[in-house]
């Protein structure tokens, strides 16, 4: 079933601000929590939708991107839009937006130990992000390409699952919070009972106390590594791009949230191309013999080269347009053309018999400039450029 514009699910429209976008999606997330439809599935997917739409417009790139491309822009994006989630990564990511609803229902949502049933949110530790710069020729930005990159960094250790316990098993419950990671304190106020929920300071709301440290990577749950990670990049990105590609930065110390891999496109000079958006650019040099009488050139494009023909009086400044051979739009159909700039290469220094020559053509009226209606001026060509 086609997904449903996130602005319709939130109820805003497109030109909200975060405070109107945040009110709505904290009104979203009151009406199908999970605590006030126990058991709901319906309710639970809606509540997870919410999620999803408030994860894009709440950030700008992503938000930029869906207003242009829809939800096809949201490919490889990361996050909850890739459609790969679950309650816990919702309430890790936006816990502190339920935490300030002020509303009732919902503390007993995150206290809740394991087994009590439900969700258990405890604070857990988030592995740093990594950034690694990706160069690209214009051939791979044309047709998109699957790198294979080696990352060096801290990965879960594998003697003890990342939890930091010897052999995995070398931990007990804490007996100061009884394993929910939380601290709950009660206090007499003019306003009545207030309840306040505080990290363990025993455990620092792990749940559990490490009785014997993992020789392998002394207690943290992470050793130095390396990761072989394969990055899909569509065509059409352009120099200065980001991906990001979930849980795939440091890991996270016990057990925690992985951090995330930040990839920054790089474009590879091309030797006879330059890049102008989606469009391509070339610069040829005719001699003077060639633009009087025509000929035909040999011109570099992604894939090889093309032959263009040129007509005689070629004026120097006359562009040819070669009709999608430039590159494509990202998450579009659309594709840019290849724009051959062509000048007339005058000679500095001639023989005797070459000025004698040129001084005869000089004198004939034929070789005097004439320029007529159909030839554009510099703005005029400018303009032609992009039309």
């Amino acid at each position: 079933m086609a997904k449903r514009d996130y602005y319709e699910i939130l109820g805003i429209e497109k030109n909200a601000d975060a405070d109107t976008l945040k009110k709505a999606y904290r009104k979203k997330a009151i009406e199908y929590h999970p605590d006030k439809n126990p058991g709901n599935k319906e309710a639970e997917e809606k509540f997870k939708e919410a999620a999803e739409a408030y994860e894009v417009l709440s950030n700008a790139d992503k938000r930029a991107r869906y207003d242009q491309f829809g939800h096809a822009g949201m490919s490889g994006a990361g996050g909850f839009s890739s459609g790969n989630f679950s309650m816990e990564d919702i309430f890790a990511h936006f816990g502190d937006l339920f935490e300030d609803i002020g509303m009732g229902g919902f503390g007993s949502f995150f206290n809740r130990g394991g087994g009590g049933g439900g969700y258990t949110r405890r604070p857990q530790s988030r592995g740093t992000n990594l950034r690694v710069k990706v160069s690209l020729s214009l051939q791979e930005i044309a047709q998109g390409v699957t790198k294979k990159l080696k990352i060096s960094k801290y990965v879960g250790c594998q003697q003890c699952s990342g939890s930091g316990a010897k052999d995995g098993r070398a931990h007990t419950i804490c007996q100061t919070c009884q394993g929910s990671g939380q601290i709950v304190q009660v206090q007499n106020t003019v306003f009545g009972r207030m309840q306040s929920v505080s990290i363990c300071p025993s455990c620092r709301g792990e749940g559990k106390i490490i009785t014997d440290k993992c020789p392998a990577c002394q207690g943290t749950g992470i050793v130095q590594g390396e990761e072989l990670v394969n990055v899909n990049i569509p065509a059409g990105v352009a120099e200065g791009m980001q991906m990001t590609i979930n849980g795939k930065g440091n890991a996270a110390r016990n057990g925690g949230i992985p951090g995330d891999l930040i990839v920054l496109i790089s474009e590879e000079r091309h030797p006879g191309l330059e890049r102008d958006g989606f469009n391509l650019l070339c610069d040829y040099y005719l001699s003077f013999p060639d633009a009087v009488l025509g000929t035909t050139i040999e011109v570099p494009t992604i894939d090889g080269k093309a032959r263009i023909n040129v007509p005689k009086g070629t004026q120097s400044g006359k562009v040819l347009r070669l009709r999608g051979k430039g590159l494509p739009e990202l998450n579009s159909y659309r594709t840019g053309d290849l724009l051959v700039h062509l000048n007339v290469w005058i000679p500095k220094n001639l023989s005797s018999e070459e000025e004698q020559n040129i001084e005869q053509m000089r004198k004939s009226e034929n070789f005097k400039p004439k320029p007529g209606k159909e030839e554009k001026n510099f703005w005029q060509r400018m303009k032609s450029y992009f039309e």
